[in-house]
């Protein structure tokens, strides 16, 4: 296949951008097209970096532009669409992340058949399956177990939602007369340098006396390395590409993760920051029955106040169960289907967080500094 384009949404983002260090290194691409509402200066410059291997276009708009959305996709053989709103705090109006997660995915995948792109991959999540209920224990889950997400919470309704729109659009018809081939990745809880959750995580216990703030000690989850996530798109833009592998790729989903052990996000976040004296809450801790119960009490005042008040409690049932769950999953069907083998081992993976987080650390050390001047 000779100069082909590649077009990555959400390219500034904590995945997008390692999905584009990646692609620089693929075989007879001719041009990377990285879009996102915005990019940092440090991110542009990076980027910019990368041009020697290949032309990296910088596009800056809207998801929901649909004249935008067609010019970026003209030309085009692969998008890669990881552009979307997290969301599990409640901080984001319900409707700018419907907006946004569904109707840009499915403007997007207008755009491809107009544009005739015929390879679609799509960044899903594990919420979209789940968890529902703290009570319920999912482990090594696997593709063939009928599970969804049943919370109306809009970010798993969002993923839920346009997961189905990609995968329903396999097979449409393209504007040249060619098909569309479509699939979805569902990563597992993905840690890493840039993980905006682990920063949050690690800058909160530097303002607390270094005790980490416990966010999930019942769960048991198997977390992916951020590098492997983006190695796993790679994989599946070469077997969409692969008139062997495709038939067997197309319309199917994949979970994805890695020899990360399984364990609680707590004891996660402990293990990457305790070398720089961060250390897990010993204060005792309420029962998780009536943490939910307390959740679900803190829905109702936010809903009575909705009128006079945006009150946004400090969680709710939703969170509490996503956070105390034990959800893990295989990726025997990624590894059969995409020859889907992590890049990075634990140790790696573990070795370049931990750097990272010292970095944090030492910037925190920086800011303390500066103000006592």
């Amino acid at each position: 296949m000779t100069g082909w384009s590649c077009l990555v949404t959400g390219a500034g983002g904590f995945l997008g951008q390692r999905i584009v260090r990646l692609l620089v290194e693929e075989k007879e691409l001719k041009e990377i097209r990285v879009l996102d509402k915005a990019f940092r200066p440090e991110l542009r410059e990076e980027f910019s970096k990368l041009q020697n291997k290949t032309k990296l276009t910088v596009l800056e708009g809207d998801i929901l532009d649909e004249p935008f959305l067609k010019r970026a996709c003209q030309d085009v053989l692969v998008v890669i669409h990881t552009a979307c709103i997290i969301d599990v705090f409640g901080v984001t109006h319900r409707q700018s992340i419907m907006n946004v997660n569904v109707k840009g995915t499915q403007l997007l995948l207008e755009a491809c058949v107009q544009a005739s792109v015929p390879v679609f991959i799509y960044t899903s999540s594990i919420e979209v399956a789940g968890p529902n209920s703290y009570k319920e224990i999912i482990q090594n889950g696997h593709e063939e177990e009928p599970l969804e997400n049943t919370w109306s919470a809009p970010y798993p309704y969002s993923k839920k939602l346009a997961e189905k729109a990609v995968l329903a659009a396999d097979g449409w018809t393209l504007k040249d007369g060619g098909t569309l081939y479509t699939c979805a990745l569902r990563p597992t809880y993905i840690y890493g340098e840039g993980s905006q959750f682990l920063s949050a995580g690690i800058n909160e216990a530097l303002n607390n006396n270094g005790i980490l703030s416990s966010i999930g000690k019942f769960s048991t989850v198997n977390p992916v390395y951020v590098g492997n996530v983006a190695w796993a798109h790679i994989l599946a833009l070469r077997a969409l590409q692969d008139p062997k592998k495709a038939p067997s790729v197309r319309g199917q989903f994949y979970y994805i993760s890695d020899d990360t052990p399984h364990q609680s996000y707590d004891n996660l976040n402990y293990t990457l920051s305790k070398e720089f004296g961060l250390r897990l809450d010993s204060r005792w801790s309420l029962p998780l029955a009536l943490i939910y119960w307390i959740g679900f009490l803190l829905e109702i005042v936010s809903f009575l106040l909705r009128p006079i008040y945006t009150y946004r409690p400090p969680f709710n049932r939703h969170r509490v169960t996503l956070s105390n769950s034990v959800f893990t999953f295989s990726y025997k069907k990624a590894q059969r289907d995409l020859a889907y083998k992590p890049l990075y081992s634990w140790e790696e993976a573990k070795q370049k967080t931990v750097e990272w987080v010292g970095s944090l650390v030492d910037r925190h050390k920086e800011t303390l500094k500066s103000k006592t001047q």
